[in-house]
């Protein structure tokens, strides 16, 4: 056990303030900050990550059962096997001026999952990974305007949505994010619509056919994708001549190898991947039909660092490992048991929560006037027990038995504490963030 003060006065927590003057924001991504889970409290900083712990600076020890990397570590943190296989390629030379042959490899390997793909081009993140298939999208049909579902980066394409309308991102993930330094004249570009609300869709499309470039979704996130709503996607996009894009970078490697596209039996024009596909090296994915891919020899996309070894043997050892372990079946299998000892918790402790999510990113909520205070000293009483606790849980395969049997054991007692709190009880901390909020002065 740790006590509040023990991690306030950490490592983490003081080099986070210095942090919050030198980087806008206080860290490179949005998801990392502390403010999502419990400002002054969470650790900020590890020292090292083995399996499903975390180290911080001050030696503390946690397992964790949060988001995991975003997702990025499927396998769980510094896995054995893709390790070596990357410490192989590095003393082989990350670089050169010829190419490595991983990534034809890696092609292979991904088009044995996919077969629909023809073709394929490597870029190391997601967020351009999406804007180089928006990018051929374009090429392919020489249109501008993207019609969106769900949370897509931080790109020019995506962000233009809020051009016209501020707030044309509320209800897609991400509330509260200002189209700053986004040209003007890509408003009207990108128009959003509802998951699985084909009505929503076709008013998007209606008097603006012969202008739809892409139509991109995530093809499932939150809940399985409805196959009859992808099926009626498929046909839309095919009516009208759009490039349907699957951005799997969240889906991917979660349910199955590959895809989650895989498991409906409905194909897009392009998939996008990253996250998972290299257990947290930087590798990324943007596979499609030779038709569509080989538009972007029309415009222009290149960059030094796609052309790395690192990625690729990453990506190669992940699969392998998932595929040989059969990775979705146990990933599956611990997420599920989450969500028990979650509704189990809860009801025994009498607090009202709504679970939801696939099982591999599952999640709840807690029905309660002062919910994000909840949240917040759900993460502080976790902190305290040894856990990274969050509401929600992106679960890895390095995730065993006795960790789940502790973690079920530091729910009943953290949903008991929660119940006995009054609302005036909740914080004696600053609240957790539900969202996108400014960090540094103007």
């Amino acid at each position: 056990m740790f006590s509040l003060n023990d991690l306030q006065s950490g490592t983490g927590p003081a080099l986070y303030e210095n942090a919050k003057s030198l980087f806008p924001g206080g860290t490179q991504l949005l998801s990392k900050r502390p403010e999502m889970f419990a400002p002054e409290v969470w650790p900020s900083y590890y020292e090292r990550a083995k399996g499903c712990r975390v180290w911080d600076m001050d030696g503390r020890e946690f397992t964790d059962m949060s988001i995991m990397a975003v997702g990025a570590c499927i396998l769980g943190y510094a896995d054995d096997e893709v390790d070596d296989a990357v410490v192989a390629a590095i003393r082989k030379g990350v670089n050169s001026s010829l190419n490595c042959p991983e990534e034809v490899e890696l092609a292979r390997a991904l088009m044995e999952l996919h077969p629909w793909f023809g073709m394929v081009r490597y870029a190391r993140s997601g967020g351009e990974a999406m804007a180089m298939a928006v990018r051929i999208a374009r090429a392919h049909n020489r249109r501008d305007t993207v019609l969106f579902s769900g949370y897509h980066g931080w790109n020019d394409w995506y962000l233009a949505a809020n051009l016209g309308e501020t707030d044309g991102l509320d209800g897609q993930l991400m509330p509260g994010l200002q189209p700053n330094g986004v040209p003007r004249g890509l408003t009207g570009t990108a128009l959003p619509f509802h998951f699985n609300d084909i009505d929503s869709l076709r008013d998007s499309i209606r008097g603006k056919e012969k202008q739809i470039a892409a139509i991109v979704i995530e093809p499932a996130r939150g809940e399985e994708a409805p196959q009859d709503y992808l099926r009626k996607l498929r046909e839309i996009a095919d009516e009208i001549g759009a490039v349907l894009i699957f951005d799997e970078i969240t889906s991917g490697f979660r349910m199955c190898a590959g895809g989650i596209h895989r498991r409906y039996g409905i194909n897009p024009d392009i998939a996008v991947f990253a996250k998972s596909m290299a257990n947290g090296y930087a590798m990324s994915a943007v596979l499609g039909t030779e038709k569509v891919m080989q538009s972007a020899q029309s415009t222009f996309i290149s960059s030094t660092n796609w052309t790395d070894r690192v990625g690729p043997t990453a990506a190669l050892a992940t699969l392998r490992k998932y595929q040989r372990e059969q990775a979705e079946l146990q990933l599956i299998s611990t997420g599920n048991q989450t969500k028990e000892i979650w509704a189990a918790a809860a009801a025994q402790a009498g607090v009202k929560i709504s679970i939801s999510g696939l099982p591999t990113l599952a999640a709840f909520a807690f029905d309660h006037p002062r919910a994000q205070a909840m949240n917040t000293r759900f993460v502080i009483e976790m902190l305290q027990r040894g856990f990274l606790g969050f509401r929600q849980f992106k679960v890895s395969l390095a995730h065993t038995a006795a960790d789940m049997q502790a973690y079920s054991k530091a729910c009943e007692q953290v949903f008991a504490t929660l119940s006995k709190l009054s609302e005036d009880e909740l914080l004696s901390t600053p609240q957790a963030h539900s969202g996108f909020q400014r960090l540094t002065k103007e």
